[in-house]
């Protein structure tokens, strides 16, 4: 776990689980998994979760649980906002409930922090928080979990069964690399009780129209439209739209590049119908050419791959963005591509009351 992150829309990361399995493209280079086959790979919380293939490290499918973690949170009196299981799934298949009941028994005590929940197992996730909204077991057996991380904790029991569900203070998110993953995964997030909705769409690897989403089991007036029928014209306070987008580029060995306009149309989409957007990166890859502006007259010529000493030019056209606009992307590294989208920093956050 790290108290201090370069992670852009957090303040710490939080790490009482770790290990996880590859599911999707957006799995592909990532960091947590390749941390876990190298630099840390005989460190006593890594040690077997990785194995060696020839693309690199890979997931094993094992999941850790890191007792001396667990209540870190819990020592932080200034107020943060906690990436939980940065190098995990918490919703992973192989995670137990009881493991997930002490997560989320410690965010109850700790109503100071916001924590960020994300994962690529949504459906996990919705049938897990289900128990909050029909017999109320979930929540008891949370309430236990409380009372048993602290010695002589009657007191965190009480707290957590009395506490107003879902938690204020959990950010609920889904990761969407691309429209399948974002018709797949943001449903079962809406269907999900939460205090706040969020997706991101990192690695960004493909065109999202937040438009096509189908509303999952909303009601019929919300059905249909995931942001601009998310909101359904009615107040932003509404429970049942998304409250928080964010993207970006793929950074590492082997990062992929971003078309500039799969960044600009989650922008736009987002600006159309007030849901905060935060851009986070260009990743390793930038447009040093957008061939419809620059070149307009279709003069030049752009091989598909040119050298340039240890670098490469890389026509968008020839990367799997064929039909979109050309455009240039030169792999300049993730601090030279830096934050700026059309000149702008994006860094919105969801506006949420106050809490503890």
């Amino acid at each position: 776990m790290s108290d201090g992150t370069k992670i852009e829309w957090t303040d710490a990361t939080w790490n009482p689980i770790v290990g996880c399995s590859v599911v999707s493209p957006g799995c592909t280079n990532c960091y947590a998994m390749r941390l876990a086959g190298t630099r840390m790979k005989s460190h006593p919380s890594r040690v077997g979760l990785t194995r060696d293939s020839k693309a690199g490290p890979v997931w094993t499918g094992e999941v850790r649980f890191m007792k001396p973690w667990l209540i870190q949170p819990l020592r932080w009196s200034k107020p943060r906002m906690i990436f939980v299981c940065a190098h995990a799934d918490l919703f992973h298949e192989a995670v137990p409930d009881k493991w997930i009941d002490r997560v989320f028994a410690v965010m109850a005590l700790a109503p100071h922090h916001t924590f960020q929940v994300l994962t690529k197992r949504p459906e996990r996730m919705r049938d897990y928080l289900a128990g909050y909204s029909c017999d109320g077991a979930r929540r008891l057996n949370i309430a236990a979990a409380a009372g048993r991380l602290i010695e002589g904790g009657d007191w965190a029991g009480d707290t957590v069964a009395k506490a107003e569900w879902p938690l204020p203070n959990v950010w609920l998110g889904t990761s969407v690399e691309d429209q399948r993953r974002a018709d797949e995964r943001i449903p079962l997030l809406l269907d999900t009780p939460a205090a706040v909705r969020w997706i991101s769409a990192e690695p960004l690897l493909g065109p999202i129209d937040l438009t096509k989403i189908d509303g999952g089991s909303l009601d019929p007036e919300a059905r249909g439209i995931a942001v601009n029928a998310l909101t359904g014209g009615r107040a932003s306070a509404s429970p049942w739209h998304l409250n928080w987008v964010v993207a970006g580029g793929e950074s590492g060995p082997g990062a992929r590049p971003m078309h500039p306009g799969w960044a600009r149309s989650l922008r736009d989409q987002c600006a159309a119908v007030g849901v905060p957007f935060l851009f986070k990166q260009w990743g390793e890859w930038a447009s040093v050419l957008d061939r419809d502006r620059d070149d307009p007259d279709w003069r030049a010529y752009y091989p598909r791959h040119e050298r340039i000493g240890n670098r490469v030019l890389n026509l968008a056209g020839g990367c799997g963005f064929h039909g979109e606009r050309v455009h240039i992307m030169h792999r300049i590294g993730k601090k030279a591509a830096g934050r700026l989208l059309d000149g702008v920093i994006h860094d919105a956050y969801p506006e949420v009351r106050s809490h503890g």
